[in-house]
C-alpha cells in the first residue's frame, strides 16, 4: 500500500503527482495485469532476452 503524507502547505496537485510517480515506480498495475493470465517461463525468458537486446541496440546506436 502506497502512503503519501501531504506536507504542511503543500499543494494537493503536487501530492497527487508524487503519488502517481510512486505508483508507476512500484509497478502495481503491471503486476496485476501479469497475474490475470498465465505465461510460460519460456515466454517470459524470451521477452526478457528481446528486451535486453533492444536496450543493447539503443545503447550501441547512441555510442556510434
Amino acid at each position: 500500500m502506497i502512503i503519501i503524507s501531504v506536507k504542511e502547505g503543500e499543494n494537493i496537485e503536487r501530492a497527487l503527482r508524487r503519488y502517481k510517480r510512486k505508483h508507476r515506480n512500484v509497478k502495481i498495475m503491471n503486476n496485476l495485469r501479469e497475474g490475470k493470465q498465465f505465461t510460460k517461463k519460456s515466454v517470459k525468458r524470451r521477452r526478457e532476452i528481446q528486451k535486453a537486446a533492444y536496450i543493447q541496440r539503443l545503447r550501441d546506436a547512441e555510442n556510434v
